[in-house]
């Protein structure tokens, strides 16, 4: 494990943190997140170009920005967001669960669980987190830990899968369990939708959030294509509540089976996202006006000249 340079300090009191997270449902096995990112490391490169057109995406971004940013974290990335940002001359720390992946950045990196943050309150003047937030338990904690670790008018970027990610598949799968075994166990993970992602930026304070809505369209040649590509992202089901072993090859081949095909049996399978953008608060910033403070009516504006 590499370390970051003398800014990076102690994240407060541990017990305080805990005695926090654990009020929190624990949806996802972060043991699980763990060893299936640790598992993909050698079979990420197969989904680099889904990874990097994420990534080119959400960076487009800080093309729009005029502040400039010196050091940045990136949170899961997965080999793809810190050489991205250390191209633009930000000095960046890779942050990963995955000790593998860590271990195969070319820059400084550290292993930490990302619902941790083990930084000092303003450390960094940009933190991204592309594709990574979709198995944290307590998101709101999460994105409030990265506003403190932000400085004064810093900035978060975030990609994240919202519905209707993969719905083709849950429905499929839900489908062929419930006529082959009369019930069903939690398969795909939840996603948020796109209103729900604005609201946990305004809720973990940040200034001027955004969140807008993105499509990744992709396309397989076989179903199969689509369960292969998950398994190499380490994106195969982390789900506290899932079914343990191995999914039986006849319960698969249903739900495969029952998945909508094009014309020529190919598979498209839209990567929903949504791109958010958060601003750590600084008294810089442009702040709206109170009631009264206008200087013309909006009946006023209304009824002036075009």
């Amino acid at each position: 494990m590499r370390s970051h340079d003398r800014r990076l300090g102690s994240a407060g009191p541990r017990a305080h943190i805990r005695t926090m997270t654990t009020e929190v449902p624990q949806i996802f096995d972060r043991h699980a997140v763990r060893v299936h990112r640790d598992r993909a490391a050698t079979t990420m490169a197969t989904v680099r170009p889904i990874l990097a057109e994420a990534a080119t995406r959400l960076l487009d971004r800080l093309d729009d920005v005029t502040r400039s940013f010196g050091t940045a974290l990136d949170i899961g990335g997965r080999g793809v967001v810190a050489p991205a940002l250390r191209a633009r001359g930000i000095a960046t720390v890779a942050a990963d669960l995955s000790p593998r992946l860590c271990a195969r950045d070319d820059g400084p990196a550290i292993c930490m669980d990302g619902e941790w943050l083990p930084f000092a309150a303003h450390s960094f003047d940009l933190v991204v987190a592309c594709l990574s937030l979709h198995g944290v338990n307590d998101l709101p904690g999460l994105l409030a830990q990265v506003r403190r670790i932000l400085v004064p008018d810093g900035l978060f970027l975030a990609c994240m899968p919202v519905l209707p990610t993969l719905g083709g598949l849950r429905h499929a799968l839900l489908e062929a369990e419930t006529a082959r075994r009369g019930g069903v166990s939690p398969r795909v993970s939840p996603f948020p939708g796109l209103r729900e992602c604005a609201g946990l930026l305004q809720r973990a304070g940040f200034a001027l959030p955004v969140a807008d809505a993105d499509v990744i369209h992709l396309s397989y040649r076989t179903p199969m294509g689509l369960l292969t590509d998950l398994r190499h992202a380490g994106e195969t089901n982390t789900l506290r509540q899932r079914a343990r072993g191995l999914t039986h090859p006849a319960l698969l081949a249903d739900a495969l089976a029952r998945l909508p095909l094009e014309a020529d049996d190919s598979l498209t399978q839209d990567l929903h996202v949504a791109m958010m953008t958060g601003w750590s608060p600084a008294p810089t910033q442009p702040q709206p006006l109170r009631p009264g403070q206008f200087s013309i009516s909006l009946e006023q504006a209304l009824r002036g000249k075009p």
